[in-house]
């Protein structure tokens, strides 16, 4: 479970932009985009020019009437208004639909982008990094993102309106303008003020909003496992601890970030009161009219709003830019695995050749050393050997899962870091130790290494292993809906279900990392049975937990501790009486048909 403690530390792959580096990479998203920008920053300007002319409307309308204009004068003031109203309520229509679809559209690349990213890291990464960090990144961040990205939409709207209302102040008393101006420093000192520390804030947020999502991703996915052991209560008070560490985060930073507008509003009611008495000495000794007068108080209190506004968005606009930092570091992290080149040809068979690798996961924890080894193509190899030996390390580094730090991978002569690698692995067909499986039927299951492949092409791969008996106890067939992660197939069949993904794929090597479980013998021989098809004229290297499987292959490796120590058939290995002699009496000797007709005759 998700520690609470020391939850919020930034992940490896972190980076720290500046804010021009941000907002360049998030124009890179909207630049595809220009004409519906442009469309929306021109209704900007038109809604801020009719914002503008509202209050002067309204102050000439006084001035006529205080002149002695008549009703006519307030009848027209009213038309013009009412006009004016239903032309902003179009522009805002055209500014709102048209900027929430481009934010849409932005958050849409860099959603796809980011887990595009998620998905071609490689294994070492998830081997650091939590998922539901990870999922968090995808999902919550690029959601708060776009929020950010809406209320720049009205950062755009309050900085048209204060330049109109700028230029109206001076034109009906430049003094009392300049007056005004005097407190605008004032407010984005204090926000830059509070500008590292919302930044700081926003980002433990953000990291324990992550915390969260992970907690529920790891209970959901080993539900089963906590029920086996009842231990539902732990993991919700696991996730209380975290939520409460979340909640007591966040509330921390919703406090930081409402801070700022009492005290905006503060100095705003200082200013305004300011220009009030300012503006009434100036009426009263005639300088200026009580209609320029009303106009300059309501232009005021328009002019302080979007001001405050503006500061008051600079903060949440760091929650976005905290947002869309850890969204473009997931995005920027970079590979483990290593290329030297990136030449996509075909995977012609040949030998497979270590040539003194050395591999760790951990700097102090060595797995393989000066390793070094020869596959003939073809040629079936077997590796046994108690569990930290490295035998499935081997398989990774062919499969390019991880990063070898010395030596020499070859395939057919080729350093493997020359492959193409989504080439190299297409060629490789992999059956891991626990078979994954995507809810939804049998028959998309096994062609997914072959979406092409038709119904009666699984058919027909289906059938070739034991004339398809393994389908009878299917209630379906290959229209069988296997559950999530295959929950509604006994492992054996799901064994059965990705040795059969293999065969439709007809790969030119073959890594299998055999399941240690013990199957009926009825789903032991067709799981042999789909081994040999799969391993006759094609390069194989099986990690072994069954005799059947060991006894099948040509040549059988022994290693211990990173290195060979045996290799040969079975009969030779266990006329030696070494290391794999006892191996077989340990893991093996149990499945022997001798033993169980011994077991038998008791």
């Amino acid at each position: 479970m998700t520690s609470v403690f020391g939850g919020l530390a930034t992940d490896s792959y972190d980076r720290h932009y500046s804010d021009s580096d941000l907002v360049r990479r998030i124009w890179h998203y909207v630049q595809p985009y220009k004409v519906r920008l442009a469309t929306v920053v021109l209704s900007l300007i038109l809604l801020s020019l009719l914002s503008a002319a509202f209050p002067v409307l309204v102050a000439q309308g006084v001035d006529q009437i205080a002149a002695g204009g008549g009703q006519a004068v307030l009848i027209r003031l009213i038309a013009i208004i009412m006009a004016l109203g239903v032309v902003v309520w179009v522009l805002n229509y055209i500014r709102f639909r048209g900027f929430n679809t481009l934010i849409g559209d932005v958050v849409l690349e860099m959603r796809s982008n980011a887990f595009k990213a998620a998905v071609f890291h490689d294994l070492a990464f998830y081997d650091e990094h939590i998922s539901g960090k990870v999922i968090s990144r995808v999902t919550s961040d690029t959601h708060e993102f776009g929020q950010t990205m809406r209320l720049v939409g009205d950062i755009l709207n309050q900085v048209a309106v204060v330049l109109v209302l700028l230029v109206v102040l001076f034109g009906i008393e430049w003094r009392l303008a300049c007056l005004q101006l005097v407190l605008s420093p004032l407010l984005f000192y204090l926000v830059k003020g509070w500008r590292k520390i919302a930044r700081k804030v926003t980002r433990q947020g953000t990291r324990a909003m992550a915390n969260v999502n992970s907690a529920i991703q790891e209970a959901i996915t080993g539900i089963s496992v906590a029920k086996n052991f009842r231990q539902e209560g732990a993991i919700y008070g696991e996730f209380s601890a975290v939520n409460t560490e979340s909640y007591r985060i966040n509330f921390r930073r919703g406090l930081v970030l409402s801070t700022v507008f009492p005290v905006l509003h503060g100095l705003v009611g200082i200013g305004v009161a300011l220009m009030l008495y300012a503006g009434g000495r100036a009426a009263g000794i005639g300088l200026i009219s009580a209609g320029a007068w009303y106009l300059f108080v309501s232009t005021v209190d328009r002019f302080w709003f979007p001001i405050m506004q503006l500061a008051a968005f600079w903060s949440q606009f760091q929650g976005g830019l905290a947002a869309a930092e850890r969204v473009f570091a997931l995005i920027d992290a970079e590979s483990m695995v290593l290329q030297t080149d990136s030449t996509g040809s075909t995977l012609i068979p040949g030998d497979i050749t270590f040539e003194k690798v050395d591999f760790h996961y951990e700097k102090n924890e060595q797995v393989l050393n000066d390793f070094s080894l020869q596959i003939d193509a073809g040629q079936s190899i077997a590796l046994v050997g108690h569990t930290g030996a490295g035998k499935s390390s081997l398989v990774k580094l062919l499969a390019r899962f991880y990063e070898f730090q010395s030596g020499l991978i070859c395939v057919g002569g080729r350093d493997i870091r020359t492959f193409d690698l989504q080439d190299y692995r297409r060629q490789i067909g992999i059956v891991s130790q626990s078979p994954f499986l995507f809810s939804g039927s049998l028959a998309d299951n096994i062609r997914y290494a072959c979406p092409e492949a038709s119904d009666s092409d699984i058919l027909e791969v289906a059938h070739s292993i034991g004339d398809g008996e393994w389908l009878y106890a299917l209630p379906d067939g290959i229209k069988t809906d296997v559950g999530e992660r295959g929950s509604r197939l006994s492992l054996g069949q799901r064994q059965l279900v990705a040795l059969n993904r293999v065969l439709l794929q007809d790969p030119t090597l073959f890594l299998l990392d055999e399941a240690t479980a013990s199957v009926d013998p009825f789903t032991e021989s067709q799981i042999q049975e789909a081994l040999d098809l799969i391993v006759k004229n094609r390069t194989s290297i099986l990690i072994a937990h069954r005799l059947s499987t060991v006894r099948s292959a040509d040549v059988i490796i022994v290693m211990r501790q990173g290195k060979i120590i045996e290799r040969g058939n079975h009969s030779t290995l266990m006329g030696s009486s070494g290391h794999y002699a006892d191996l077989y009496n340990t893991y093996f000797r149990h499945q022997s048909l001798e033993y169980i007709e011994a077991i038998g005759k008791n």
